[in-house]
């Protein structure tokens, strides 16, 4: 197995920590230990009465179930807690592909949902979202990728950095693909709760016996700092995954489970208020780029919390983001970390203050490169 680098990941090791203001992440704005603890009712006894002893290799069975409930069809034996969903997401794919299987994937897209399975010897076969569509899925072009050799169909709708989504009619087009093929259909569903003129997307485990959801903490949540996930799978796929895990994280550990139990026990008390800035949030980057004209061609996003517009008169967008991290405080995405050089991607889920003076930065940083 050889994993060529994340240039995502290797930009933000060298900004990250760094930025005066961040409009880069898409996630929403981060909670404190104070904040999870108030809303989700944890006293510091329950902290307190913790052993840390080892876990279970499949998660904690009341944590196991209450995802099921709310995420799944309700049966626990599909459910195995993560270390972030990416986790989860690489157990899957290294359990139920081979080398030489042919794998669909959504390009410009992160760099898990693609790449992973090039290290594992797969081929993919890139369904891409075009731009001149306002990124739109083609719904004919996947129907002309999947064939009887496709193993399994990757996707995350909405979608990361695009922001792009599909209909309730359009994923049960893309279910009856993945049957008709005997494929896997694998779902990161990180931003299915962060829609804003529909209503969420149904589970694709419940619509599909082959049908594998992953769910995580880092963006909708508010809790990246977690690093809690989780998948809904056939009990024969978390089998193998816990053939692999047995080799590397074992298991998640019962702090992250007591927290994590507590978050999704109030879940709408988390979810709600993130939804709620981040719907005026995306108004605010609408005005913002309708203001700047030419420079900034925009397609809003449908879901998430990033857009990815592209900017005028640039090839490639690196040295831009570089000089305006460096001389204006702003960290944005570049949108070669993605495959779409003249894009960049533009997080909007953090505090609105934040996001009002990073956009004004940004704004005055465009003529000296758009002309």
């Amino acid at each position: 197995m050889r994993l060529r680098p994340a240039p995502l990941e290797d930009w933000l090791r060298d900004y990250y920590f760094a930025a005066d203001i961040d409009i880069s992440s898409s996630g929403v704005e981060t909670y404190t230990m104070a904040e999870l603890r108030a809303k989700a009712g944890v006293r510091q006894a329950d902290i307190d009465s913790l052993v840390f002893d080892d876990g279970y290799s499949v998660g904690r069975p009341a944590l196991r179930e209450l995802i099921a409930r709310g995420w799944g069809d309700g049966d626990p034996s599909k459910v195995m807690t993560a270390n972030g969903s990416s986790e989860a997401i690489s157990l899957v794919l290294a359990t139920v592909l081979s080398p030489g299987d042919e794998v669909v994937v959504v390009e410009p897209g992160y760099h898990l949902l693609v790449e992973y399975a090039v290290s594992l010897g797969c081929v993919t076969r890139p369904w891409r979202l075009a731009p001149q569509r306002g990124w739109r899925p083609a719904m004919e072009e996947l129907e002309s990728l999947v064939t009887e050799r496709t193993r399994a169909i990757v996707l995350n709708f909405p979608q990361n950095p695009t922001g792009a989504a599909v209909t309730a009619d359009e994923l049960r087009r893309i279910v009856a693909l993945a049957g008709r093929a005997g494929a896997y259909l694998l779902w990161d569903a990180a931003f299915t709760s962060l829609v804003y003129d529909t209503e969420p997307l149904p589970p694709v485990s419940t619509l599909y016996e082959r049908g594998i959801d992953f769910g995580t903490f880092s963006k909708a949540f508010g809790l990246p700092g977690l690093r809690f996930g989780w998948c809904i799978a056939p009990p024969d796929v978390i089998a193998g995954c816990v053939r692999i895990r047995d080799y590397t994280t074992l298991h998640v550990a019962p702090l992250i489970e007591l927290l994590a139990t507590a978050v999704l026990d109030n879940a709408p008390a988390f979810l709600g208020p993130r939804l709620e800035q981040a719907a005026g949030n995306r108004r605010i980057v609408a005005e913002w780029a309708a203001a700047q004209g030419d420079r900034v061609s925009l397609v809003l996003p449908s879901g998430g919390v990033a857009a990815f517009p592209r900017l005028s008169g640039m090839d490639n967008t690196d040295a831009f983001c570089d000089d305006l991290f460096k001389r204006h405080g702003v960290l944005v995405i570049p949108g070669s970390c993605f495959g779409a050089p003249q894009h960049i991607r533009l997080g909007f889920g953090g505090p609105t203050r934040q996001l009002t003076e990073g956009l004004e930065r940004l704004a005055a940083a465009l003529p000296e490169w758009t002309g």
